[in-house]
């Protein structure tokens, strides 16, 4: 079978000249991105702003955990700061004015975001577990360990992306005489160049987590459900629930969008109109994954104590709390008065 040549923004005039060039659009893609990153960006920036300023300076962590929650949330503020020239880019028709340097460093980031967040998901059940179901491992467990997965998770993510930033210029020709950044390119691009980085992203950012995520997250959580109910076990359900709503929302529907994407690049897709419609849902679910650094600040509440994000906007009181104390032998009470900081303790 003869290859098809998918172009973008291309002229009707160009398409119609080779009876093997198809011509993918999606007008609706300007205002959609213009509206969700504009909205995206002014609440992820207040959420995670916030949340790094409580997770640094103001919650008193009663765990290493937290180490991941930082992370996530530095990689989620990162990934507003670069919606501002996605912003201008769509609002424009899709012509990058920034040149390619800007367009490598915001596609970069914009796309580790996406890698990062689902593995830090992933350290954070895994945490949740065995704090819940082997607490003596866990308090063995040093901060360094935390410190050695964030560092990991880093390198790989950009071993992944560096190479391909180095690679060359990652901005080409659009439509008319505008300038397409990180998007458009060559089939003979993504059967060499992006090929490597495609699958490579497709395995460790979404087979590999979504397995996790999907086949044990469940069974942990039947398993924490069982245990003796206390507030540990709920945050850890929290936990677990949240971010298999988020995985479900925002990365899902953009990971099979994208794996269908990649083959239709490559041509092992060559249904023109199946062909379309994956074009059009790539972009919904672009809009759609961008949510993420939106949703997450619910797992920042639900991994701290919720006296401690409630309290640290008030004033420190203290309670008076009455405990009762049987004697076996004589029968008599005493009642035993103690004092307390109600923020505290975090408990």
């Amino acid at each position: 079978m003869e290859g098809i040549s998918w172009t973008e923004g291309a002229s009707n005039e160009t398409a119609a000249n080779s009876n093997a060039e198809f011509h993918l659009e999606a007008d609706f893609q300007y205002s959609l991105f213009t509206v969700i990153y504009s909205f995206v960006f002014v609440l992820g920036l207040v959420e995670n702003v916030l949340a790094l300023y409580l997770l640094s300076c103001r919650v008193k962590h009663t765990s290493h955990s937290y180490v991941y929650m930082i992370n996530l949330v530095l990689v989620d503020t990162l990934f507003v700061c670069v919606l501002p020239f996605k912003i201008h880019y769509h609002l424009n028709g899709n012509n990058w004015i920034f040149g390619d340097i800007a367009c490598r460093i915001t596609g970069t980031l914009y796309y580790i975001n996406i890698c990062l967040s689902i593995a830090f998901f992933t350290c954070i059940c895994v945490d949740r577990y065995i704090a819940v179901l082997h607490p003596f491992t866990y308090i063995q467990i040093k901060a360094m360990h935390y410190v050695v997965v964030v560092t990991v998770l880093w390198v790989v993510a950009l071993s992944i992306m560096v190479p391909l930033v180095l690679g060359g210029p990652l901005h080409n020709r659009g439509m008319g005489n505008t300038v397409a950044c990180f998007e458009n390119f060559a089939t003979s691009s993504w059967t060499s160049r992006m090929r490597t980085y495609n699958i490579l992203a497709l395995v460790f950012g979404f087979v590999i987590p979504f397995s996790i995520i999907f086949i044990s997250y469940p069974l942990i959580a039947k398993r924490i459900s069982r245990t003796k109910s206390s507030i540990h076990k709920r945050k850890a359900l929290c936990t677990i629930y949240i971010i298999l709503v988020i995985c479900t929302l925002c990365f899902l529907p953009y990971h099979l969008t994208h794996l269908l994407h990649f083959l239709m690049r490559i041509q092992v897709i060559q249904n023109k109109a199946f062909a379309s419609f994956i074009y059009k849902m790539r972009k919904v679910t672009l809009a759609l994954v961008s949510f993420n650094c939106c949703l997450n600040p619910l797992l920042y509440y639900f991994n701290s104590s919720s006296k401690q994000w409630h309290c640290n906007f008030k004033l420190r009181s203290r309670s008076q709390v009455v405990y009762t104390i049987c004697g076996q032998k004589l029968g008599e009470c005493s009642y035993v008065y103690k004092l307390h900081q109600r923020c505290g303790d975090g408990k």
